[in-house]
């Protein structure tokens, strides 16, 4: 189902510019409907090259919107918001994929009762295969969130956690690509050990994870389920897998998610 209306965007990088693009390929949204507002001059003529859309210089040139995506640096947030707010209808939604920055400080810089979320997605966005977490203020309504949920599924999978978790959200999945690619990585070293050559080891490593976790989305089983279908009695899968078990890769794992979470945390203040 198509977003109604004008959708304003504070930042076009990366993830900013993700989102709009996930938007426009899945029809969510037209370009004529979006309007970027991103300061570095390569990036403007990038997004309305490819793209299409609207591009300002600056918060203050957007306008009026119906929906706000906050994707600017935490430290911007402030003054981009504060440039911008006088175009929000009392009934707009504010989306902020700000790290840290807490739905009461974004409330703040808004005016009352305006309908928040406060959203987490991962760089696997960058190729709309990212998940997200969102979480509502409190006086947002439910056609809000559903609004959210919306303009996130254009780039992958979405969740809706409690603001309280949102950290342990960053260590799991904000964080998790970098151990994603740290395994790829050590599985394609141990393929150039053994004798692969480097780019054949790391398709077989990537193809392998991603293929991997497709199955396990696809049918909906729990990965040990899945584990044992590979491992079969004295053979090559359960002896590897002592090996992972005895160097704790589990419990590293673990306490990677823990020590990111923690540091979200103290971020966040």
């Amino acid at each position: 189902m198509a977003i109604e209306g004008r959708i304003g965007v504070l930042g076009g990088g990366n993830m900013g510019s993700a989102l709009v693009k996930g938007l426009l390929q899945g029809g969510t949204a037209s370009a004529g409907q979006v309007v970027v507002a991103e300061k570095l001059g390569s990036q403007a003529v990038k997004l309305r090259e490819q793209l299409g859309v609207e591009v300002v210089d600056s918060p203050a040139g957007l306008g009026p919107v119906d929906l706000l995506l906050v994707a600017v640096k935490p430290k911007d947030v402030a003054a981009a918001l504060h440039a911008c707010r006088d175009g929000l209808s009392p009934q707009a939604l504010v989306i902020s994929i700000a790290a840290g920055v807490r739905l009461a400080t974004l409330a703040a810089l808004l005016p009352p009762g305006q309908h928040l979320v406060r959203a987490m997605p991962n760089t696997p966005a960058l190729v709309m295969k990212g998940v997200s977490a969102l979480c509502p203020a409190e006086h947002t309504p439910p056609e809000a969130l559903d609004l959210a949920r919306q303009v996130f599924a254009a780039v992958g999978q979405v969740v809706v956690v409690a603001e309280g978790l949102m950290d342990v959200v960053t260590g799991l999945s904000a964080s998790g690509p970098a151990y994603v690619f740290m395994i790829i990585e050590a599985l394609a070293d141990g393929g150039v050990l053994m004798g692969l050559d480097r780019q054949s080891a790391l398709t077989l490593a990537a193809g392998t994870v991603a293929g991997a976790a497709e199955l396990m989305i696809q049918t909906g089983q729990h990965p040990a389920l899945l584990k044992d279908m590979v491992t079969s009695p004295g053979g090559t899968t359960i002896a590897g897998l002592r090996v992972l078990e005895n160097a704790c890769l589990r419990g590293a794992l673990m306490e990677a998610v823990a020590a990111a979470t923690k540091r979200s945390q103290e971020l966040g203040g």
